[in-house]
C-alpha cells in the first residue's frame, strides 16, 4: 500500500474525528453566551459575553460556548489560548460585523494559539461589508481568522458579506473545513472565500463558495492539502498564488483538487507567479475531475502575472513549477483559449501533463497557448490535444 496514500488519509480520519468531537462534550461544560449577558437585538456589542464565555471553556477540556438563534451584534474579538483540551463553539445564531472596523486590525474574528478546535452549528457570520466595499479601505479585514491554531475543524455555518477574505487559516496544522457556505456579490473586491498561508494537512471539502475573487486562494507555506467537492461561482476560481511577491516565500507542495465544478468563473484552475520575482518552487500538484460551466480561463498557468500598475517592471519569475497533472477537466469555456500555460524563460515550468481534457467554446474545440513549458497531452481525443505555440 502506497505510504503517502495511507498517511494521508490518517490524517484525514483524524480532522473528520476532530469536526464531530463536540457532540459528546458533558452538558455541563456548556455555555451560552446569553447567560453572560448577550442580547440578541442585532445593535447591542456582545463581544464582552464572548470574552467572558471564551474565559471560562478555554479552562475546560471539552468546554462549548452556545450562540443560540438570533442576530448579536459582535465587534473585532480575539479568541486567545491555550485552553486545557478541544473548545468548542456551536454557531446557531447570526454574529453581525459592525458596519466600520477597528482601524489597521485586519481581522473581525480571530482564534490564535489553540489546540483542538471545533467551529459547527447552521448560523451564520456576517460580515456587513457592502458599505466596506465602495469605501476607499484597503486594509484585508478577514471575517474568521485561524493564526498558529492546530487540530481545528470548521463545519456547517455561513459566512457573507465579508469586508475582504472570509476565512483565513495562517501558519495552522490538521484544519478541515467541510459542508461550509460562503456568498458575497460577484462584484465585491478581494472576497476570497477561503486563504490559506504556511499551513499544512489541509481538507476543505463539500463547500459552496460564491463571491468577488478566488473561491480557494493557496498562498506560500502550504502543503499537504486536499480539496474535494468545491462548488465555485461566481469568484476566480481556484488559485495557487500569486507566489513570488516577497523574499523567502516557502514552497507549495502536495495540492490536490479533486471533483469540483466551476460556474460562470472568471478563471478555472490557476497557478500565477510575479515576474520578475524571488526563487520559489511549486511542485505535485494535482487537478483531477473537475466540471467546467463557461469559465473564461479554465486552466492557466501565468508566471508574469502583474494585477495592477503598482507591479514592478514586467520581468521572468525565479519561481520553479513541476509536476502538474490536469485530469478529467471536462466543459465549456468562454473563450477560443481554454488552456494557457505561460511560464518563464530563466525557470521554465517541468512536467506538466493533461489527460481526458475536454474544453470547447460554442461548440468548438478551445486552443492550448504554451510558452517556456514542457507540456504533455496524454491520451486521445482531448479538447485541445496540443499546444498552439
Amino acid at each position: 500500500m502506497d505510504s503517502k496514500w495511507l498517511s494521508q488519509n490518517i490524517v484525514i480520519f483524524f480532522l473528520l474525528t476532530i469536526l464531530n468531537t463536540h457532540h459528546v462534550q458533558c452538558q455541563t461544560n456548556l455555555f451560552s453566551i446569553v447567560q453572560f449577558g448577550a442580547i440578541s437585538d442585532a445593535t447591542t456589542n456582545s463581544k464582552q459575553a464572548f470574552l467572558n464565555a471564551w474565559k471560562k471553556a478555554c479552562i475546560i477540556n471539552g468546554g462549548t460556548i452556545s450562540i443560540p438563534a438570533g442576530t448579536f451584534q459582535l465587534s473585532d474579538i480575539e479568541f486567545l489560548g491555550p485552553c486545557k483540551g478541544q473548545t468548542n463553539f456551536v454557531l446557531n445564531g447570526t454574529l453581525i460585523a459592525p458596519t466600520v472596523p477597528t482601524p489597521n486590525l485586519d481581522y473581525w474574528i480571530i482564534f490564535r494559539d489553540v489546540d483542538g478546535l471545533s467551529i459547527s452549528g447552521k448560523g451564520t457570520l456576517n460580515g456587513n461589508g457592502a458599505s466596506y466595499w465602495k469605501s476607499k479601505q484597503q486594509t484585508f479585514v478577514t471575517s474568521l481568522k485561524l493564526e498558529h491554531v492546530k487540530n481545528a475543524g470548521i463545519r456547517d455555518i455561513h459566512s457573507v458579506n465579508s469586508k475582504k477574505f472570509h476565512f483565513a487559516i495562517n501558519n495552522c496544522q490538521g484544519v478541515a473545513i467541510t459542508n461550509v457556505g460562503i456568498t458575497a456579490p460577484g462584484n465585491s473586491p478581494n472576497t476570497d472565500g477561503i486563504h490559506l498561508q504556511a499551513s499544512e494537512n489541509i481538507i476543505i471539502s463539500n463547500t459552496n463558495i460564491a463571491t468577488g475573487d478566488d473561491c480557494i486562494s493557496i498562498g506560500d507555506g502550504v502543503t499537504n492539502m486536499n480539496i474535494t467537492g468545491i462548488n465555485c461561482g461566481p469568484g476566480h476560481g481556484i488559485s495557487i498564488g500569486s507566489l513570488g511577491r516577497y523574499p523567502n516565500e516557502k514552497e507549495v507542495k502536495s495540492i490536490s483538487v479533486t471533483n469540483c465544478n466551476f460556474t460562470n468563473t472568471q478563471n478555472g484552475l490557476r497557478i500565477k507567479t510575479y515576474g520578475p520575482s524571488p526563487p520559489g518552487l511549486v511542485s505535485e500538484i494535482t487537478f483531477q475531475g473537475i466540471g467546467i460551466r463557461n469559465v473564461q480561463n479554465p486552466i492557466v498557468i501565468d508566471q508574469h502575472y502583474c494585477p495592477n500598475a503598482k507591479c514592478s517592471t514586467p520581468g521572468e519569475s525565479s519561481i520553479a513549477i513541476k509536476g502538474v497533472r490536469f485530469i478529467d477537466v471536462r466543459g465549456t469555456s468562454n473563450a477560443a483559449v481554454g488552456v494557457k500555460i505561460e511560464c518563464s524563460k530563466s525557470k521554465p515550468c517541468e512536467d506538466i501533463e493533461l489527460k481526458g481534457v475536454s474544453l470547447t467554446f460554442k461548440g468548438k474545440p478551445t486552443t492550448a497557448i504554451c510558452s517556456s513549458a514542457d507540456v504533455k497531452f496524454l491520451g486521445n481525443n482531448q479538447i485541445p490535444s496540443r499546444c498552439s505555440k
